[in-house]
């Protein structure tokens, strides 16, 4: 009777919600361990960001295939399908330290895996936190609560990776380990979450629910899609750029230090994005123009510690640049979100991430430009495009 009663008072945004967390720590506890495969695989800086990169390539099929597919089937089976993803991916990531195949193949199911949880999992909890399920919750919830769980997966994950790996036993394996058997954990908590696709929306055409005709909506494109590469630009920058541009500082303790700017990024992320509904409210819906504006503050930052190679301006720049991310990255998903309609809320949801994650491509760019210009130059020139993009939010928001 207890169990039964305990089960029935769960929220139900509650029992899928440690699914994105489980993906989210699958998809960033590799990050901080770069310098580990530098150091330990001896493994190149182009070959450790090409393995970012192919990250990368697994959330497009993530993002842009499994909203889809989730119309037609369900948001349950496609997340228990993404956590499975995760739990291969660390498997092979574990053993397979010395191959850069082996690797990208798993780095590529990590990707996989996140982008199931940024899609379908965002529409699900989103379903979730409205009516019938959830009574109670804020206009705002359906965005912050996914937004939140995955920052919250993000930022655990790779602190905990990168403090098994600096002082821990078995630094190529275990940080895979600890997250093999928290996504196992989750899994029977997953199954007794209910579904909210109705069963007379899993069918139609596959073709027709890959359309995404929102993508073309006037204010997705002056509003949204100006800001959506720079959240995970900011990631990117913060805890992939940062930590190399400082390393001749900090000695043995590369590997921490990255781990504290990751976690420090993505900690400010989650503490500000609980205060973009009522940063909405006083600046009456424009959000999303602050967080570009701790963007652009955050580069110009990084412009700073690339110049003067200090890791106390490196740690102000993630503060900023998380404060930038956290904003920016819900501020987004209510937009989207405002425009959508259940049966191509996980569409666009896909589209939106598919574009944030352009932005974590940066490192890997500017790693492969340095022949042609320094990092001071680079980020100078990536501070004028952001303030570009500011600029067209600004006029976006005001003509829509």
């Amino acid at each position: 009777m207890t169990n039964r009663h305990t089960a029935r008072a769960t929220p139900p945004w509650h029992l899928a919600a440690p699914a994105l967390f489980v993906m989210a720590w699958g998809g960033n506890h590799f990050t901080p361990l770069l310098h580990m495969y530098e150091t330990l695989g001896h493994y190149s800086t182009v070959t450790a960001d090409l393995f970012l990169g192919f990250y990368v390539v697994g959330l497009v099929p993530g993002l842009l295939l499994a909203g889809a597919l989730s119309d037609r089937h369900g948001r349950k089976p496609l997340v228990i399908a993404g956590v499975i993803a995760g739990i291969v991916a660390s498997i092979l990531l574990g053993l397979g330290f010395s191959s850069e195949v082996v690797i990208c193949l798993g780095r590529f199911l990590a990707g996989l895996s996140v982008g199931v949880a940024m899609s379908v999992g965002t529409a699900w909890i989103k379903e979730l936190s409205s009516a019938p399920f959830d009574l109670v919750a804020r206009p705002t919830a359906g965005a912050r609560r996914p937004a939140l769980t995955l920052t919250v997966g993000f930022g655990l994950g790779a602190g905990v990776s990168g403090v098994l790996a600096q002082w821990g036993p078995m630094p190529t394996l275990l940080p895979y380990a600890v997250h093999i058997v928290l996504s196992l954990l989750i899994l029977p908590r997953l199954l007794r979450t209910p579904e909210t696709v109705p069963r007379s929306r899993m069918h139609g055409s596959l073709w027709l629910d890959l359309q995404v005709p929102l993508a073309g909506h006037r204010r997705f494109l002056r509003v949204v899609l100006p800001t959506a590469p720079w959240v995970f630009g900011a990631a990117g920058i913060a805890y992939a750029m940062m930590p190399k541009l400082v390393e001749s500082q900090l000695g043995e303790l590369n590997l921490a230090f990255a781990t504290l700017l990751t976690v420090l990024t993505l900690g400010t992320g989650a503490l500000v994005q609980p205060q973009v509904s009522r940063l909405n409210s006083i600046t009456h819906g424009r959000a999303i123009l602050v967080g570009m504006g701790l963007m652009l503050t955050g580069i110009l930052s990084a412009v700073g510690t690339a110049v003067t190679l200090s890791p106390v301006l490196a740690l102000i720049t993630a503060i900023l640049l998380g404060a930038a991310y956290g904003i920016t990255v819900v501020a987004g998903l209510v937009e989207i979100q405002r425009i959508s309609t259940p049966s191509d809320l996980a569409g666009i949801t896909g589209v939106y991430y598919s574009l944030t994650y352009v932005g974590f491509l940066l490192p890997v760019a500017f790693a492969s430009l340095t022949k042609f210009a320094s990092y001071p130059t680079m980020l100078a020139l990536l501070a004028a495009a952001c303030a570009g993009c500011l600029v067209l939010t600004a006029v976006g928001l005001r003509r829509a």
